[in-house]
């Protein structure tokens, strides 16, 4: 078949404008107005640097996000990470790794900020989200300002998740965890939270009752396991800020920002509930900012891994303390006295029951943290790692890597299709 000049530049033509229709700068065929094949070339040969120009840029971007957070680097240098969202779920370390929250089940839009009825909720509020039998992954449709009329009492193997939206609950009641398992908090605002109570609450399509006054906690959980409280931002509540008590186990507290908040954190129920020997909990990778006073975290009974945690801003009574003869393994975190906002406040630890012929029998050690302008911890107990078993979740990183690793604790500003 013999093709004349003319039919070859056709065939040319037709070649390269399928290539412009890839590379985006015609919509159509008829569109095309370019006759030089060599300004056609130029521009696909240009079209094809710029794309590896963004390939590159995105190479490094992603390379450039991981700062040596496990948790962290596991998802957040995924650009897709928008419709990946339940990849979170296999990123969790330490004694609440295996927490699943709903990754098994269905996306639940909230679509609606209201909290007008706590036992018929309405269809695309959160409550009616959490209270639901089936495993769900929860998500916003918008920024929120949520007002929880009486606590949110959340039922098993659910996430929420205000990646990508700023969803705030405040100026009302927070979140309850009770005698459930597999619960994902990540991503959101919760302060101002004060008491409620006395009044009729849905825990379940099928099931409401009549509570009792909740004391006005961020987030309550209670004989509840597998539990995962992660990237939140936290501040300003009645009580405290994340409470885990009544033999709750199997919990990782991780990358969350506390601030302006006297009781931060309470582990263990009473020093006469004994049923809290069983609790095992993580506190990793957060930061412990200003205005803070104390319970960073108070421990009772149980075991717990305290690694990886920054303390910038000082305390205001103590850092880490404890009653009951609970297991402390405080390794690789970064402790800084403020002696001019704090006096008389450079310790560490404090024992908060007990004489010292007891407190010196508990097991408190302190492992390659890093302790900065008079800082310091009165360890107590067998020193061996032996004595640390249970209450060792995760190996930690070097104190030196912990102002970056906890750089970006608390929610995080999250656009799709960019690195989170």
């Amino acid at each position: 078949m013999v093709v004349s000049e003319s039919n070859r530049y056709c065939l040319y033509a037709c070649m390269w404008t399928s290539l412009l229709l890839v590379f985006g700068f015609v919509e159509n065929c008829s569109s095309s107005a370019v006759d030089d094949p060599d300004q056609i070339g130029s521009m696909v040969d240009m079209s094809i640097r710029n794309n590896g120009t963004e390939r590159e840029t995105m190479r490094k971007q992603q390379a450039s996000c991981r700062t040596g957070n496990p948790i962290d680097d596991c998802w957040r240098c995924d650009l897709n990470w928008f419709n990946n969202r339940k990849r979170l779920a296999d990123c969790a370390i330490g004694f609440g790794k295996n927490a699943k929250g709903g990754r098994d089940g269905r996306f639940y839009v909230v679509s609606d900020s209201s909290d007008n009825d706590a036992v018929n909720p309405r269809p695309g509020t959160l409550r009616h989200a959490v209270i639901q039998i089936e495993p769900l992954w929860i998500v916003f449709a918008r920024d929120m300002l949520i007002t929880l009329k009486q606590e949110l009492i959340m039922n098993s193997f659910k996430t929420i998740d205000g990646r990508g939206v700023n969803v705030q609950i405040a100026y009302g009641a927070g979140i309850t965890i009770q005698y459930v398992t597999n619960i994902i908090i990540h991503g959101v605002h919760i302060h101002h939270c004060k008491p409620t109570g006395n009044a009729m609450v849905r825990s379940s399509p099928s099931h409401f009752g009549r509570r009792g006054m909740a004391d006005g906690d961020a987030i309550s959980i209670f004989g509840s396991k597998n539990i995962w409280i992660d990237h939140n931002s936290l501040s300003n509540c009645y009580d405290g800020l994340v409470d885990v008590v009544e033999a709750s186990t199997a919990v990782t507290v991780s990358n969350n920002l506390f601030t302006d908040h006297d009781k931060v954190m309470l582990l263990g129920h009473n020093d006469a509930y004994t049923q809290d020997k069983v609790m095992q909990v993580t506190v990793a990778y957060n930061r412990f900012g200003q205005g803070l006073g104390q319970r960073m975290p108070h421990c009772r009974h149980g075991s717990f891994h305290v690694l990886n945690n920054d303390y910038p801003n000082g305390w205001g009574v103590y850092a880490i303390g404890g009653a009951a003869n609970p297991t402390i393994n405080s390794q690789g975190n970064r402790f800084y006295a403020d002696a001019v906002k704090h006096p008389y406040t450079n310790q560490v630890t404090k024992r908060i029951s007990g004489s010292e012929s007891e407190w010196k029998r508990w097991n408190w050690r302190s492992s390659g943290d890093v302790f900065l302008n008079g800082a310091y911890f009165v360890p107590s107990g067998d020193a061996s790692r032996a004595a640390y078993v249970k209450a060792s979740s995760t190996l930690p990183k070097p104190a030196s890597m912990v102002e970056a690793i906890t750089a970006d604790a608390g929610v995080l500003s999250c656009r799709r299709d960019h690195v989170c």
